[in-house]
């Protein structure tokens, strides 16, 4: 836009000098024709006495008129010397006019090389990914430990690792997933990152690993989590992340605190910041792109408690979807389809969703063990009551009940409903999801509500 509006303002200067050089041209010449110019009408004719008589317009001139001394002699001088000012102002304004252009075209070409390139990215994300953790300002301090980049990623030396994390010491764990420990790695007193060492060679790792990378080196928004860097050593994989101080929403639903820390319009926050997420990945990637294992566990949460989705091992366009793919997921959070015929849409993740907010209303886990050989759904024991306005607020979370509008806790409940739906062409789109979650979050979380 700068370059644009730069070479606009040249052609408007450019357009404007030849008349500033005419008009200059003009001011010269104005003197030289007033010597010349004619005489009011008023004075047109020689004053003459009443008693003289002028002779007619047919007379023929006598010679004494005819060569009156010195008259031509004069207007030939004086038509020679307007010739000359006139080349001369010509000359004088050409010149100007010529450095005038060529300094112009030096400064733009000087202008092109030193502007930076716009960036057309439409994506929101990532009008939404400039509000994303900037890699560049963090790196530029540890160079000599960049050993390579995987497209926009970066490969880090695994001995910084090593200091990072002191050799990976247990102290240092923050969470245990399937897929790997988390570790908090200390790089120096301004830098803290965690980093998740991968489980086995095995190629379905491998595979997650390299999904992962690709994935987070594309996708840029303030509700996907941040892949700052990866590592290869030996057959050991890394992957470094920005850091999410409140860990991860499982942990703050299901762990010691269960949910304390989770307000009413907090769980609203980050049910609103998980669809923004989505509605990222399945309205504006091209191809969409289907998370396929959205949980609470890979919904991270930072200082603020600002939710952002990690763990794109599984992830996978809509376009590749539409071939049955391997069952992969998390039992719980699968959708019925998915789970019986192996038809995986963006209405998938819809259902996850769904899932994920019956958690966050009602505080129990996805699936619960009712005994050694019975297990229960959230959504199976849920239903039932999500519909019965009398039953509702007792089935909700005891941090949170009675601490919301009823008005409120009705629509999240018709909502989840319809996350839910066995059916996939029942279920809402997520742009609608988050379009109903905006007037729930305070203005000051993000929200529009007004308090």
């Amino acid at each position: 836009m700068a370059i644009n509006l730069l070479s606009n303002n040249n052609w408007m200067i450019m357009m404007m000098i030849p008349i500033w050089v005419f008009s200059c041209l003009a001011l010269i010449l104005v003197p030289i024709d007033a010597s010349r110019a004619y005489p009011p009408l008023s004075s047109i004719a020689d004053p003459v006495l009443p008693t003289e008589k002028k002779p007619p317009f047919s007379q023929i001139p006598t010679d004494r008129q005819a060569h009156s001394p010195g008259v031509s002699e004069i207007k030939v001088i004086q038509h020679e010397d307007l010739n000359k000012k006139i080349l001369v102002a010509l000359i004088i304004a050409s010149t100007l006019l010529a450095g005038i252009l060529l300094f112009l075209f030096c400064f733009w070409i000087f202008k092109q090389k030193h502007s930076q390139p716009l960036n057309t990215n439409k994506n929101p994300k990532t009008q939404d990914s400039s509000k994303g953790l900037s890699l560049g300002p963090i790196l530029d301090k540890f160079t000599p430990r960049i050993t390579g980049r995987k497209g926009s990623v970066t490969d880090i030396d695994y001995e910084w690792l090593i200091s990072a994390t002191n050799y990976f010491h247990e102290d240092n764990i923050l969470r245990v997933e399937t897929s790997g420990n988390v570790y908090k790695a200390r790089f120096n007193d301004h830098f803290v990152a965690a980093v998740k060492k991968l489980h086995g060679p095995e190629p379905d790792a491998q595979k997650g690993f390299e999904n992962e990378v690709d994935w987070l080196g594309k996708l840029k928004h303030q509700n996907i989590v941040n892949l700052l860097g990866y590592c290869v050593h030996d057959d050991t994989r890394f992957l470094v992340y920005e850091m999410m101080h409140q860990g991860s929403l499982d942990s703050q639903l299901h762990g010691p605190t269960h949910g304390t820390a989770l307000t009413w319009h907090r769980r609203m926050k980050v049910a609103l910041d998980i669809a923004r997420g989505l509605e990222y990945l399945h309205e504006r990637c091209n191809p969409p792109v289907i998370h396929r294992d959205l949980k609470s566990s890979n919904i991270l949460l930072d200082s603020n408690f600002n939710a952002k989705i990690s763990n794109f091992a599984l992830a996978t366009t809509e376009l590749h979807a539409k071939n049955k793919v391997k069952l992969s997921g998390t039992s719980g959070y699968l959708a019925p389809e998915y789970l019986s015929e192996g038809k995986l849409t963006d209405k998938s993740d819809v259902y996850a969703f769904g899932v994920v907010l019956l958690e966050l209303l009602i505080g129990r886990k996805p699936v619960e063990k009712m005994s050694p050989s019975l297990f229960q759904s959230i959504v199976t024991w849920a239903m039932p009551q999500l519909t019965d306005r009398s039953k509702l607020p007792n089935i909700v979370d005891p941090v949170i009940r009675d601490t919301m509008d009823l008005k409120h806790l009705y629509q999240v409940a018709a909502v989840a409903v319809l996350c839910v739906q066995p059916e996939p062409s029942y279920r809402p789109l997520i742009t609608d999801v988050l379009h109903s979650f905006i007037p729930l979050v305070p203005i000051d979380l993000g929200g529009s509500l007004r308090a």
